[in-house]
């Protein structure tokens, strides 16, 4: 018998980061709508949640998958402003 939760909140941070990630992908593609901020803020999330997880050794492939999303998600975002940017 279990006295208690076995779960962690550190146990969300590769789902965290896979969703963090992959809206960080989408909005990049989309910047000339959405702007720069959303890709920017959920890149950035998506990297630093997928890096947490995997310190803690959590949902290894989720992490890893939301970190390369969101590492993609900004460096799209500096490729585009290096070519565009003037």
């Amino acid at each position: 018998m279990t006295t208690g939760a076995t779960d962690s909140p550190a146990a969300l941070y590769g789902n965290a980061s896979l969703v963090f990630g992959v809206l960080g992908l989408i909005t990049a593609v989309i910047v000339g709508y959405v702007g720069l901020a959303f890709p920017v803020l959920f890149g950035a999330l998506g990297v630093t949640f997928g890096a947490l997880g995997l310190a803690k050794r959590l949902h290894r492939a989720r992490c890893v998958t939301g970190l390369t999303t969101g590492a993609l998600a900004l460096l799209y975002l500096v490729f585009l402003l290096f070519t565009f940017g003037g």
